[in-house]
């Protein structure tokens, strides 16, 4: 049977439910049956939801509340969904607990490094004093906008045989402080984050970029991250 992958969404408006089509296609390329989630924060629903999925992408949007890692909000601090971050803060705690097999994108890499207990920039630009690279691209959404160095005997070097690619970039924050249990993947060139993975879990791998845009364009990379990311439920 094909695995079931739990969608995290987003929201425009506090009653529209929204994920890119992106998600949904990379997943099904890969073999996956894509399952949208909704953003309900109860104990009861997560348990229940999590007991029907064989692993979860966590997607993009907007920025994270600093509240949860003990920060008041700075000026560069963008338009915040507190129900998304409550409900994704616990499921992903849950699937954590249980080795479900978690595929995190751009925001989602932030928001389970906080759930597990790290912390991020709330904007790099004004909190980082060195010269840093745009991150957010002007360029088409698939393009492989910067450079990544990734670390020899990664998870992620072995899934794209790969010590240094391009990636498309869309964000102001970032991993600060790593959680314990996970480590770096991959650098950008000015030393941001770019993917962690966990080494107490079967598969728990997070970027900051969006690969499921590159997959639609042929991005070899990245489907290759899809492909063993639900070849991994496949077999949870």
């Amino acid at each position: 049977m094909k695995p079931f992958i739990g969608i995290t969404s987003s929201y425009s408006d506090e009653r529209t439910l929204q994920t890119s089509y992106d998600n949904i296609n990379a997943i099904t390329q890969a073999g996956g049956v894509p399952v949208v989630l909704p953003n309900v924060p109860t104990t009861d629903a997560i348990n229940a939801t999590i007991e029907k999925l064989d692993g979860i992408l966590v997607t993009g949007g907007g920025d994270i509340d600093p509240s949860l890692f003990n920060e008041e909000p700075l000026p560069h601090l963008g338009r915040l969904h507190p129900q998304r971050d409550q409900f994704e803060v616990g499921l992903l705690k849950e699937a954590m607990t249980r080795n479900l097999p978690i595929l995190a994108l751009c925001r989602g890499c932030q928001i389970l490094n906080i759930a597990a207990g790290g912390d991020m920039y709330q904007d790099i630009y004004s909190q980082i004093t060195k010269p840093l690279l745009q991150h957010t691209q002007r360029a088409p959404r698939s393009f492989p906008f910067h450079t990544i160095h990734v670390t020899e005997e990664s998870l992620l070097k072995k899934i794209t045989g790969k010590s240094k690619y391009r990636v498309n970039s869309f964000h102001h924050q970032a991993v600060r402080r790593l959680a314990e249990g996970f480590h770096i993947s991959a650098l950008s060139d000015d030393g941001i984050i770019e993917a962690f993975e966990s080494s107490k879990h079967s598969f728990v791998l997070a970027v900051q970029w969006h690969p499921e845009s590159m997959t639609t364009a042929g991005d070899i990379p990245s489907r290759k991250l899809f492909s063993t990311f639900i070849n991994a439920c496949q077999n949870h």
